[in-house]
């Protein structure tokens, strides 16, 4: 990758203001295209002396081992840009949906978005919903439609298939540029507006309805504008450039382009970005304003862990200026007491390098080494009483993978890497259940948990095995029963001698744990019930059936013998627990098992099936609502048993459309015929 990279790679222009500066996003389903599209445009810009493919492993935001072995990103890259004299921070999150806590930190550091659409495939569900995603994030996005010289489509089919697949209204999806053919091929594209040709000659496009259609969007929205070209008046560059970059930056216009792996449109979508996108200044959020003399209010977009270095902070500087060799005050998302840290450099990220940079003013993406206590999200301020700013929500992390260390120096080293992974992986979640003894990865999906594995093992050297994921049950009494429990050890010398007599009845689910004295006549001496009820209450954490915990359950003490000498504290507790043992042989053991509220937010043409699987889940269905046109919400209630694999099971079902999120409800007795797998 380093010889594939130019000087200017390493000698970016320095950005004093703001109005330098476009954050821009590319958003896209994996495999759309657009990691070959930011090799295009990194070319195009001089960073690059010569464009990698994703095949060939070569490509400058994808650069960790497993991005090569899978062919897809798994991580958010930057990559700046210099063109026109603007800076272009371009960020290249994955566009798989197990990494959307990639793609919602690059949209909220970005400050607009090209949405890269594949031409051989370009309105498919996932594609809908990462517009969906777009749109909640509020920011003006463009359309680059990849691939197009190797689809069926016209460039014109596809816009009309996204205008409706994206719901748009009248006027918001307007091509700016025209691709031009040769045998075929796109060679190169035609502006609308300015008429200047770019790439190869070919066929002439005919851009007259398509130069009016966007003109009138232009001028839809600016009524001085919108007389003039009423009145046939011959609107002049300058003035159309204008209307462009306002309709853009107020979402109310979604320019489209062609692109193609060759490079047919990157020095268009660049003069486009550079041009029309917005800078900093125009923000709409409840962040500060970008003023570069204002005091700092920064927040940590990404964490990454570097061998050499160690973590690597990328920071989104929303107002004032960060210089190295400073302190500054870092604070979490809510609140709290705040720590205060040395800035001792910064540098400038392009892909896996990095550069050193004199500072970084607001509007800027920036990389800081060694800032131990921030977390994502957190805030850098120069005031340690500063507000901290708005975090973004992080995907849930609902299947579990439970891993255990390969050998004992694998073990010594697990516990301080998983807490690494964790920092530098906001939508992975890690458990270490008292109840089961696992350690459980809470992974967004099978290739989240791939990667995690991944890293484990090739960035912090640490082999672990996978387990079968077991859920946290419960044991009770299916009925009444009573028990004896008789330790007498008499050998000679001290002994051990402790007798107790039980009831135990069920309790309903729910009411934990009672313990009721009814003895008579002193049988167990009063300063050794606490002993009993000691031991029964030890037992219960290891049940009398499975190992689960006993619960729901009312235990009396109604007999027992005490000995003057031998009798004893630890010889009733035990005494107690063979009393507890011996009732549970007596009766049937139940078990209780989690019961999770599940919601899922799916496409209506899933909906059929969806309930069908879970019912075969034993889940029990609700009901359903209708958010909005196309959608349904459907609630249910299934034990979490059947949950452990039912991220996969979702997204294979509804083809990855469907949003599934669970919590815990409470606890319910297993049938029968289910029970007797763990009994």
């Amino acid at each position: 990758m380093a010889d594939r990279t130019s000087s200017r790679a390493s000698q970016v222009t320095p950005v004093t203001s703001p109005e330098q500066i476009r954050n821009v996003v590319l958003v896209g389903c994996s495999g759309a295209g657009k990691t070959t599209l930011a090799e295009s445009l990194a070319l195009a810009a001089g960073a690059i002396g010569k464009a990698g493919r994703v095949a060939d492993g070569n490509t400058v935001s994808d650069y960790e081992d497993i991005e090569h072995q899978q062919q897809r990103s798994v991580q958010l890259a930057v990559l700046p840009l210099d063109w026109n004299g603007v800076r272009i921070n371009l960020l290249d999150p994955p566009g798989h949906p197990d990494f959307a806590a990639e793609l919602r930190a690059g949209l909220h550091a970005a400050d607009s978005a090209v949405f890269v659409v594949s031409a051989t495939d370009p309105v498919t569900a996932p594609t809908r919903a990462l517009w969906r995603e777009c749109a909640a994030a509020g920011i003006p996005r463009a359309i680059a439609v990849a691939k197009l010289d190797v689809a069926r489509s016209s460039f014109d089919a596809i816009l009309t298939a996204c205008h409706d697949a994206f719901g748009l209204g009248t006027d918001t999806l307007r091509p700016v540029f025209l691709p031009v053919f040769a045998d075929g091929r796109p060679c190169g594209s035609v502006d609308l507006l300015t008429g200047r040709r770019y790439g190869e000659p070919g066929d002439e496009p005919q851009i007259g309805s398509a130069r009016e259609s966007l003109v009138e969007a232009i001028s839809g929205q600016d009524d001085a504008l919108m007389e003039r070209f009423l009145a046939g008046e011959q609107l002049d560059n300058d003035a159309l450039a204008e209307g462009l970059r306002r309709e853009i930056v107020d979402c109310a216009l979604h320019p489209a382009l062609a692109v193609t792996e060759y490079g047919v449109g990157a020095a268009e979508l660049l003069d486009l970005v550079a041009g029309s996108f917005p800078d900093p200044t125009h923000r709409v959020g409840d962040e500060p304003a970008a003023d570069p003399e204002a005091p700092l209010a920064a927040q940590v977009v990404r964490i990454t862990g570097d061998p050499y270095v160690g973590r690597i902070s990328l920071i989104r500087v929303f107002a004032g200026t960060l210089r190295p060799d400073t302190h500054v005050h870092v604070v979490g998302p809510g609140g709290g007491e705040p720590t205060e840290e040395r800035i001792t450099t910064l540098s400038g990220p392009f892909g896996k390098q990095q550069h050193p940079v004199p500072e970084a003013v607001a509007g800027d993406l920036v990389c800081v080494a060694k800032v131990a206590s921030a977390h994502i999200g957190d805030t850098l301020a120069d005031d340690a009483a500063a507000a901290p700013l708005d975090t973004w929500p992080q995907p849930a992390a609902l299947l579990p993978i439970a891993v255990e260390a390969h050998s004992k120096a694998d073990d010594d080293k697990l516990s301080q890497s998983l807490a690494r992974l964790v920092a530098e992986d906001p939508a992975l979640r890690l458990e270490q259940n008292p109840q089961t003894h696992q350690i459980v990865l809470w992974c967004t999906g099978e290739a989240h948990a791939e990667v995690t594995l991944d890293r484990l093992r090739n960035r912090h050297g640490v082999h672990v095995d996978t387990a079968e994921y077991r859920v946290a049950l419960q044991e009770t009494f299916g009925a009444s029963a009573s028990g004896h429990g008789r330790l007498v050890k008499q050998s000679g010398g001290h002994g051990q001698y402790a007798i107790c007599d039980l009831e135990v009845e069920p309790l309903p689910t729910g009411e934990g744990f009672e313990f009721v004295v009814r003895v008579v006549g002193g049988s167990v001496p009063k300063h050794f019930i606490p002993s009993v009820e000691k031991g029964v209450r030890t037992q219960l954490l290891t049940g009398v059936a499975t190992g689960h915990p006993l619960v729901d359950v009312r235990v009396t003490l109604v007999d027992g013998k005490a000995h003057s000498v031998d009798s004893s504290d630890s010889a009733f507790q035990t005494a107690a627990a063979l009393a507890l043992r011996d009732a549970a042989s007596h009766t049937d053991i139940r078990l209780l098992e989690p019961v999770s509220a599940v919601r899922v937010i799916l496409p209506d043409d899933y909906l059929g099936a969806v309930m069908t699987d879970l019912s075969a889940r034993r889940g029990h269905v609700l009901g359903t609502e209708s958010p909005e046109p196309g959608l349904a919400l459907l609630r249910a209630e299934v034990p979490e048993i059947e949950l452990a694999r039912y991220p996969v099971d979702l997204r294979s079902l509804t083809h990855g459309t469907a949003e599934f999120a669970r919590a815990h409800l409470r606890y319910e007795l297993m049938t029968t015929a289910v029970a007797e797998q763990f009994i």
